[in-house]
């Protein structure tokens, strides 16, 4: 009887051993593959957040850098260096001796420029060398209004600039102090002709004129005559519009043709 007890435990033995033999190999890939993969994704993770956290940083500092140089541009480099922030640098040129000519021959005497057209400027012509009886040696000037009402306006003018084509829109012009007066001579075609009005100065803007004078309703005749604007006591620090005349199609229907020579300061 003890030897059949016996017997069967060591049976048992037998079969329990040849089944764990048998199925070592699953348990064992089991846990193999829970220590490659289950700590690997955490780690993984964990990488990408940290990465992230320091390329934010590094953008912004470059975003940065980048408006630090856009601020100072070369204008504002400019600017920031002017007596006045924001006043644009003057370029205002003193007019030296005198007498300081607006037109005195055709060359390089003249200082100004006929550029300042006004009304219907389609209705005028300018010739800055006419040759035929000059009030002296060797050329004038000659405008021709035909008071059309080319740009519907029924008057027209010319303002004499420094620079070309300055309304105040350039920290420019000449300063002319110690002039006393403007003189020029003029003459008209028929001697009917009627100018509203001979100024200087006058012109705005952002850098207007310093002061404005003038004369005028005159009528013209057909001989030359000197003509003078009074200049006593005005600031001519700066003054862009050194000449200027302007006229109306009611005050002259058919239009006219006048000359100027020697206009200039003294």
């Amino acid at each position: 009887m003890r030897l059949r007890v016996k017997a069967m435990c060591c049976a048992m033995f037998m079969l329990a051993a040849a089944l764990w033999i048998n199925n070592w190999p699953m348990v064992q890939a089991a846990v193999i593959e829970d220590e490659d993969t289950a700590p690997a994704k955490p780690v993984k993770v964990e990488k990408k957040v940290k990465a992230a956290k320091k390329i934010k940083p590094v953008k912004k500092a470059v975003e940065e850098e980048a408006t630090v140089e856009e601020v100072a541009t070369p204008a504002d480099t400019t600017e920031a260096a002017s007596a006045e922030p924001g006043v644009k640098k003057s370029m205002t040129k003193k007019a030296g001796t005198f007498p300081f000519y607006v037109y005195k021959d055709k060359g390089p005497g003249n200082h100004y420029i006929p550029s300042g057209w006004m009304g219907d400027y389609g209705d005028m012509k300018i010739s800055a060398n006419w040759t035929d009886n000059p009030h002296s040696p060797t050329t004038c000037l000659k405008i021709t209004y035909n008071a059309k009402g080319a740009n519907g306006a029924g008057w027209a003018g010319i303002y004499w600039q420094q620079p070309a084509n300055n309304w105040g829109t350039v920290n420019a012009g000449y300063d002319l102090t110690g002039a006393k007066k403007l003189t020029f001579w003029a003459r008209g075609e028929k001697g009917t002709e009627v100018i509203n009005e001979f100024k200087i100065g006058g012109i705005q803007g952002e850098y207007a004129d310093t002061d404005v004078a003038g004369i005028g309703p005159v009528k013209l005749t057909t001989t030359w005559k000197q003509y003078t604007i009074d200049l006593a006591g005005k600031d001519l620090s700066r003054i862009a519009g050194g000449f200027c005349w302007a006229t109306s199609a009611d005050e002259n229907p058919d239009g006219f043709v006048m000359y100027f020579d020697d206009i200039g300061y003294e």
